[in-house]
């Protein structure tokens, strides 16, 4: 259908009642059934959810301020739902981005950051030159001698 005559038809839906709408509503997809060129453009399936709803309600004799409603309400719940949908891809996205990267970069060893060769944990290490460095300032002052343990969970901690 062509733009101009779009616009026409809904200038003229513009001015009916809810009620007449869904009559026309009636008379389109009978139209569409009989003589469409195409099929129907691709629908989600809440749109066709929503539209089975809208039908049944109309079938049950309910009025048409009270789909409306109805309607306006599946619709925010639609909008709720895409938005949670476009924040799922974007940390999705963001995800594969970052592995990417990650695995596009230089070698680096397992666990460790690429920018500073901290672990993944936000301790760092100790330097490759074999010099010692104070993680933190409260394992230095530690009451025990787990902070003189070379290799955690290697058995030979102190308790």
């Amino acid at each position: 259908m062509n733009e101009h005559l779009r616009e026409r038809i809904m200038r003229k839906l513009d001015t009916l009642s809810d009620e007449r709408g869904y009559q026309i509503l009636d008379y389109v997809e009978f139209l569409e059934s009989r003589y469409a060129e195409r099929q129907q453009s691709g629908a989600t399936s809440f749109t066709r959810f929503t539209e089975a709803v809208e039908d049944r309600l109309r079938a049950g004799k309910v009025s048409a301020t009270t789909i409306a409603e109805a309607m306006g309400l599946m619709n925010r719940a639609a909008n709720v739902l895409n938005g949670a949908l476009a924040a799922g891809r974007s940390v999705a996205n963001d995800i594969v981005t970052a592995t990417t990267t990650r695995t596009g970069s230089s070698p680096q060893a397992p666990g460790t950051s690429a920018s500073s060769g901290t672990p993944a944990t936000g301790i760092p290490t100790a330097p490759s030159n074999g010099a010692s460095t104070s993680t933190t300032t409260a394992s230095a002052e530690a009451s025990s001698a787990a902070h003189d343990t070379k290799n955690p969970g290697s058995g030979e901690e102190k308790l």
